[in-house]
């Protein structure tokens, strides 16, 4: 059988998916070329150009075009997607951006400005024109306040609005008042939302109502998306969970949408497929412990950790998170949690400071309260409740968990 198969030529049905990709690709690229085109003959908002990012920084452009490869690569695109990438950073100069701060601890704002990675995340922070964002701005008060106002009118219906933090809409939105004239958060989403193109909510808080939204919640606080979805505002939103948020989601965001003018493919919880399709277990350096059933047995475990074994018995929360923290990492690429040695709290999930806590107790035989208002054990939060855009998140831990079970059974028996 082997053999026939081998002389039996190509398969036709690979071969007509292969086309159809090939094809599907090649309609992305014209689309991707048209608005490139539409945004090249515009005026730049500002008169920073990719030149003088270049001079400044000592990069060269094989540089430069090295570093949007990378980026290709990390939004999942073909290689005739890397001129596309490095055009699409040239015409970020007329993309303008307004941040926003909501009810937050701006830890978003703090790892996109500390970003130090020396790649396309650097390059699009120094060319999109930050209109607005407190944090980086000089004027305060009512200049501030001025500066918001002449934006949105200047580039209404042109900018890309970017939330931090929770809305908290108790109280008429009175626990969240910003500017000197106490306008309260909830009409600065409102206002900023109904005049941009689209919406990027920055950080857990922002995408699901995060830690503010916890229970019992007594601000009311939810997403973004949440929000203008009661209000009915209809601009499209994108969520990035994660605390903070990863800079390269954040560019290789605004860099999709300069390229093809509209937001990225979005999973069921409005997070991009590019970033959030992968659990983070499946790309854990930790992954081949798991599988050889070699864990961390407790934090007093010193050669365990020493090891670098897998952290699932101490509440590693990864077999029910999705997020690519574990490939593009933090502070310059040099770690994320689960490499410094502890377990991942799935803080890109909705609703994960009621349903993964306490962060320190393993997922399987335990039985978590759930935004859905059941109770579930770990395969069916995994299956359900965090992973409704990929079911059976939770099919190989939940094997991994039954064995385990298994064992701790026959364990018992012998002990007894």
């Amino acid at each position: 059988m082997t053999t026939a198969r081998r002389h039996a030529g190509p398969d036709p049905t690979h071969h007509d998916l292969e086309a159809r990709t090939q094809e599907h690709y090649e309609w992305l690229a014209a689309e991707a070329d048209k608005n490139l085109d539409r945004l090249e003959a515009q005026d730049p908002v500002h008169d920073v150009t990719l030149d003088d990012v270049l001079k400044r920084r000592g990069l060269s452009r094989r540089d430069f075009l090295k570093m949007s490869a990378v980026m290709t690569a990390t939004l999942g695109l073909p290689p005739m997607f890397d001129l596309r990438v490095a055009r699409a950073q040239e015409v970020a100069t007329r993309l303008p951006v307004i941040w926003q701060e909501l009810q937050s601890c701006s830890g978003n704002s703090m790892a996109l400005i500390r970003n130090a990675n020396p790649g396309t995340d650097e390059l699009l922070l120094d060319l999109i024109s930050l209109e607005y964002a407190e944090i980086l701005m000089a004027p305060s008060g009512q200049a501030a306040e001025d500066v918001l106002a002449d934006a949105i009118e200047r580039y209404d219906g042109q900018y890309i609005a970017v939330f931090e933090g929770s809305v908290p809409v108790a109280e008429d939105g009175g626990y969240l008042t910003i500017g000197p004239t106490g306008e309260t958060g909830v009409h600065k989403v409102e206002h900023i939302s109904r005049h941009a193109a689209a919406v990027i909510a920055a950080g857990t808080c922002s995408a699901y109502g995060g830690i503010p939204a916890a229970r019992p919640n007594p601000t009311t606080a939810m997403g973004v998306a949440d929000f203008l979805g009661q209000r009915g505002i209809g601009t499209p939103v994108v969520n990035l969970p994660a605390c903070p948020v990863s800079s390269t989601n954040v560019v290789g965001t605004i860099l999709e949408y300069a390229m093809f003018g509209r937001l990225p493919s979005l999973d069921a919880y409005g997070r991009p497929l590019w970033a959030y399709q992968d659990r983070i277990h499946d790309k854990c350096e930790r992954r081949g412990h798991f599988d050889a059933g070699e864990f961390v047995e407790g934090w007093t475990d010193i050669e365990g950790l020493k090891a670098g074994l897998c952290l699932f018995k101490v509440g590693c929360k990864g077999p029910m998170a999705y997020n690519n923290c574990g490939v593009v990492r933090y502070n310059e690429g040099a770690s994320w949690p689960i490499m410094a040695g502890h377990g991942c709290i799935g803080c890109s999930e909705p609703g994960f400071w009621d349903t993964l806590t306490p962060f320190e107790v393993p997922l399987a035989g335990r039985v978590y309260s759930t935004p859905f208002g059941t109770d579930a054990d770990a395969d069916t939060i995994g299956t359900v409740a965090l992973g409704a855009a990929a079911a059976g998140v939770a099919i190989h831990a939940g094997a991994t968990a039954l064995k385990a079970a298994t064992e701790s059974r026959s364990d018992a028996k012998k002990e007894q």
